[in-house]
């Protein structure tokens, strides 16, 4: 069975990331259902640090909010968050992932073993790279539509 992918197209082309539900089956099975109902359609990226990452999936824009499904049990592993992994975002409760995720720009393996990968970019980094940067940007870059492969 090839690999299932998940492409974000932004305004300036598309991101395609490799599923990982090897290391995370319940947030793998949370996104691509919020993908394929159209949740993130539309959605920011309220939080784009250089060197860091760059954080999406909140329908308000705001960082604040999620989806209206419960709250995921973490699924933490050893792999490491570096650049182009695709990890949850999260409260200070390890079992507070929702809709927000992020996508490492660099190395990030301070965060190993806290957040959830979910996925890594195999294509299109580059329009990753390219958002607007800020907490929050002052135009953020969007993801235009979300469709599961």
């Amino acid at each position: 069975m090839a690999d299932q992918t998940l492409t974000f197209t932004l305004d300036t082309g598309d991101v395609v990331i490799k599923l990982r539900p090897d290391l995370a089956p319940g947030h793998v099975a949370r996104i691509t259902k919020l993908a394929s109902e159209g949740f993130y359609d539309g959605v920011v990226f309220h939080r784009v640090i250089p060197g860091f990452m760059a954080q999406g999936g909140d329908p308000t824009g705001t960082g604040t909010s999620g989806s209206r499904k419960p709250n995921l049990k973490a699924e933490f592993s050893k792999e490491t968050h570096a650049r182009g992994v695709c990890s949850m975002a999260r409260t200070s409760d390890p079992n507070s992932a929702n809709s927000q995720f992020f996508i490492c720009l660099d190395d990030a393996s301070f965060l190993d073993g806290q957040y959830t990968v979910w996925g890594e970019v195999i294509e299109g980094m580059d329009h990753v790279d390219a958002l607007p940067k800020g907490e929050p940007p002052r135009s953020p870059g969007k993801i235009v539509k979300a469709t599961v492969g």
